[in-house]
């Protein structure tokens, strides 16, 4: 069964001021589309139409917002965790290894969102796969596929 016209009528109307709105938030017009295209997704299966605008673009600013506080936990955490095991390297490490998790994280911004949240759930909270699902609702198969797509996407992408 194929979802009322009306809803999708509105979303392609209002979709450039859409992308408009999660960029100027997010500053990346990559993560912006992914947003836009989550915001499409979350409110899918609603009986929604060209009075819901309002919705639509409340829902995609708290999407920005949700990614931006998770991409500046990720960061805070990042910075922790290399602020802790920095406690024993000299100087020059601590720089090599910040700029390596600098990297990574650059690296990381190029996949989707869940993608990246199964990497750092698994990688720098050290959480086992079935945790991460748990966590996050999905699958465990999900998980799985998920960090191959990360460590696919990291292996195309190295300098």
């Amino acid at each position: 069964m194929s979802k009322p016209s009306p809803f999708l009528a509105l979303y392609l109307r209002e979709q450039n001021r859409l992308l408009q709105l999660i960029r100027r938030i997010v500053g990346d017009r990559s993560t912006a589309e992914d947003l836009a295209q989550d915001t499409f997704l979350r409110l899918w299966d609603r009986e929604l139409g060209d009075g819901d605008r309002s919705l639509l673009f409340r829902t995609a600013q708290n999407l920005a917002l949700d990614h931006l506080r998770a991409r500046q936990v990720r960061s805070r955490h990042a910075r922790e965790q290399a602020e802790d095991e920095g406690d024993g390297l000299d100087l020059q490490q601590q720089a090599e290894a910040h700029q390596e998790l600098e990297h990574l994280l650059r690296r990381l911004q190029g996949l989707p969102r869940r993608c990246q949240q199964v990497f750092l759930l698994s990688r720098l909270d050290g959480l086992s796969y079935a945790s991460i699902a748990e966590r996050l609702g999905v699958s465990l198969s999900t998980v799985e596929k998920d960090i191959i797509r990360v460590l696919q996407h990291c292996q195309r992408t190295e300098d």
